[in-house]
This record gives structure tokens, C-alpha cells and sequence, in this order.
């Protein structure tokens, strides 16, 4: 899950009025010349989209019958526009869907079934917990393009010099923080107010913010209050930073971290370019990847996160065949290889996992850690469900509402969400 893409609205919606969905539009197969797809791409436009455009150029050069219309849409808008677009019959062929979307739009019937399909022709060599998160009721409606889960980030450097090993619990943390405090002077660690970043500790508790099989709103649990109540004792400690409720918190940790300030964080990926510009990480060796700490239950993980090519139900035979061909190169060992050394994201099949992709720590070390990460319920209204907690968690973390009252009131906001689970 990317965070901070940055959105131009303008540029975009100019953009996606210029093209038309290859499922209406774009008939030039019937006059014999090649079929032209629509692919909506949702990465980020500076740092990651030249990678995709250069890659359709080389599937374009090998496809001689096929061209693609790759428009960049900023992800902050893009669920929201392909929505739209399905609705009215109007979406691109090619959809690079937050795995999170994956359900809901399947759902509604906006995403093409790709068992048996040439899209995924290579299955067995995806991740099994990845090809299972992009399932909805049995069928699988997305191929895996990128993963992503979060982790414990450090600064080996600070951690050495102030003789703390890497924390196995949250208790182990604590104590870890108050250590390289006295030793460095850089503060431990900087915990996020946001709920994404929060999950880790109900799964630490072996809970969730529901219970998608018994149909639950589980946010309010024993359990859950037992993590968050974990969680919001990390803002106040010898080494633990307090709580930034600022809209700039997450630059704020994250410049924090990369200038050694602060010794750990809980992160993803997809900042791994951006750690190695800092000062503390000009060594890119000095970034130590961890599993996040356990709970008390023994156990540990984060979120499974990432993208999925979806190819969109609308769309006439010739494109959706055109489009199944185009998800198999996108999400081939090659391409993903690709990616991942210009991108420095992590592939979602094992063979895209070179000694050249292995080169770089980051990587290597985020891919140590997936093991642990935890596939998302296939529940349409998942994603959905940290909206509420990014309104209650920055409350009860800078004292505004105690934990019982932001845990209430969040819960109340998830059952509106899910009105057919109970509390």
C-alpha cells in the first residue's frame, strides 16, 4: 500500500478525458489494423511510472497487433474514477488495482474472472497468499504486479552503538528505546497515528478491526484494546517519540528516520528509495529490515499489501484478449525484475528475485519478512475500514478521547460501513 502519491487532478482528469475505454471505443480491430487497450496505470508519476511506460513500449515492440494507451491516474483518485468509469461502460481495459480494490470491484461485476486465462498461464509461480488475495468468492480477479507488507526499519549503526538487539516484542522495544536513548541520544522509535500503520498490533493480539467469517465488528474487542492500548503506550517513554496528530506526520517521522534522529520505525517498501537518499542510510547497508515486534500472543505480522493487474468485464473479446495478453507480460519474472531494480519494489513470484534483485538490502531485507505479512479478508468494504481509525487514532494518541471512547466511537463508524456484521 503506497502512501503519499502526490494527485494533479487537472492534468489527470484532461487526461482521462482524451481516452476512451477500449471496451467502446477503439473498435480498429474490425478494420484489421491492431487493437489499442486503455491501461490505467496508478503508480507514482515521477518515480515509478517511467518504468511502466518503457515497459509497454517493449510489449507494444513484441505485439505487433496490439497498442496500449497508458494514461497515469494519481491513486488518491483512481478507485473513485474507475468506479465512475465502470459504471457507465466507460473503464480502461487495464486497471493497476490496490489489492484493497480487488473485491470490491469484482463484486460489482467490473472485473473479468482470469482462471484458465492467459493472464495467469504462470500461476504456480505467483506467491499462493498473493493469487489468494486477489480472489473474491473462488475466482481470482487480478494477477499480483507488486507487493508490500510493513516492517520494523532501524538504523544498525544506532542500534550497535548502543548495544540493543533487534526487539522481538513490543515490551522488547521499550526497553531497546530507552537504551539507544541514554547511549546516542536519538530517540528509539516514532510509532504512526494512522490505522494502517496500527494493524501490526491487533494482529499481535490475534484480532482485526472485524471478523469477516463470523461477520463481527471486532474493533472494539477485548482483544483490540489490548493492541491499541500496546500501541498508544508507545508514545510515552524515555526514547519513545510522542504522537505527531499533525496532516504532516508521516514526512515528519520519515525525515526523522532517514537523518538519524530517531533509530526505528514501522515502514513498507515502497519508501526504500527514499531511505537511501538520507544521511543516515548513504551506507544503504546501515537499513536493518525486521519482522515488526510480537504481541502477546507470540505473534507477529502486517498487512499484505500491493498491486494487481485487472482486466475490466466490459470490454469486447478482442480487447479483453488483447488486455489477458498484456497482464501476462506485465507480471512476467522479466518484467517484474525489471521493476523491481528500477523501482526497487518487491515482485510477487519468486523466480523475479535475482541475484541482481537481491543486491539491493532493501529488498532482500523487505523479502525476509513477507513470510509474516497477512493477507487482507476478501471483504469488499475492508479498505474502507481504517478511514474511521484515521479519525479516532490521532484523537486518542494526543488526548482528545481516551481509548475506550475513540475505540466506541470507531466502531460505531465501522458497523455504518458493514451493516450487516454485529458488535
Amino acid at each position: 500500500m503506497r502512501r503519499g502519491i502526490a494527485a494533479t487532478a487537472l492534468v489527470a482528469s484532461l487526461a482521462l478525458a482524451a481516452t476512451a475505454c477500449g471496451g467502446d471505443g477503439d473498435s480498429d480491430s474490425e478494420s484489421g489494423g491492431p487493437v489499442t487497450i486503455t491501461y490505467w496505470d496508478t503508480s507514482n508519476a515521477t518515480n515509478e511510472a517511467p518504468t511502466y511506460k518503457a515497459l509497454v513500449k517493449e510489449f507494444e515492440a513484441a505485439n505487433k497487433g496490439v497498442k496500449v494507451n497508458f494514461v497515469n491516474v494519481p491513486f488518491d483518485q483512481a478507485q473513485n474514477k474507475f468506479d465512475t468509469a465502470a459504471g457507465s461502460k466507460g473503464a480502461p481495459d487495464v486497471l493497476r488495482s490496490e489489492v484493497g480494490w480487488t473485491p470490491a470491484f469484482a463484486k460489482k461485476g467490473f472485473f473479468l474472472p482470469l482462471d484458465g486465462t492467459e493472464a495467469l498461464a504462470e500461476q504456480d509461480k505467483f506467491q499462493p497468499n498473493l493469487i489468494e488475495q486477489a480472489k473474491y468468492e473462488g475466482k481470482t480477479y487480478g494477477v499480483p504486479l507488486v507487493t508490500d507488507t510493513l516492517a520494523f526499519v532501524y538504523n544498525k549503526e544506532l542500534f550497535e552503538k548502543a548495544g540493543v538487539e533487534v526487539p522481538k516484542t513490543w515490551d522488547d522495544l521499550k526497553k531497546a528505546a530507552a537504551t539507544i536513548k541514554d547511549k546516542t541520544g536519538a530517540d528509539g522509535y516514532w510509532a504512526s497515528t494512522a490505522g494502517y500503520y496500527a494493524q501490526p498490533f491487533l494482529y499481535g493480539e490475534g484480532t482485526d478491526t472485524v471478523d469477516a467469517d463470523a461477520k463481527k465488528v471486532t474493533v472494539n474487542s477485548a482483544e483490540a484494546k489490548k493492541g491499541y492500548g500496546t500501541w498508544l503506550s508507545l508514545f510515552d517513554g524515555k526514547g519513545l517519540h510522542k504522537a505527531d496528530t499533525t496532516a504532516d506526520a508521516y514526512a515528519h517521522i520519515q525525515e526523522a528516520f532517514v537523518s538519524g534522529k530517531v533509530a526505528s520505525i514501522i515502514q513498507g517498501p515502497w519508501e526504500i528509495t527514499n531511505f537511501y537518499k538520507g544521511s543516515a542510510f548513504k551506507d544503504k547497508n546501515n537499513l536493518g529490515i525486521a519482522t515488526v515486534p510480537a504481541g502477546s500472543t507470540g505473534k507477529a505480522g502486517a498487512p499484505t499489501g500491493g498491486h494487481n493487474l485487472s482486466v475490466y468485464a466490459g470490454s469486447d473479446k478482442a480487447h479483453q484478449e488483447a488486455a489477458l495478453k498484456f497482464v501476462n507480460f506485465m507480471t512476467s519474472a522479466k518484467s517484474q525484475e525489471t521493476v523491481a531494480l528500477k523501482n526497487s519494489t518487491l515482485p510477487t513470484r519468486d523466480d523475479a528475485y535475482t541475484a541482481k534483485v537481491k543486491a539491493d538490502p532493501g529488498i532482500a531485507g523487505f523479502q525476509t519478512v513477507l513470510p509474516a505479512a497477512q493477507p487482507r479478508p476478501a471483504l469488499p468494504e475492508y479498505s474502507s475500514l481504517w478511514t474511521p481509525l484515521d479519525d479516532e487514532l490521532p484523537q486518542i494518541a494526543g488526548g482528545k478521547k481516551s481509548l475506550d471512547e475513540g475505540l466506541g466511537d470507531a466502531e460505531t463508524a465501522i458497523a455504518k460501513l458493514v451493516p450487516d456484521f454485529s458488535k
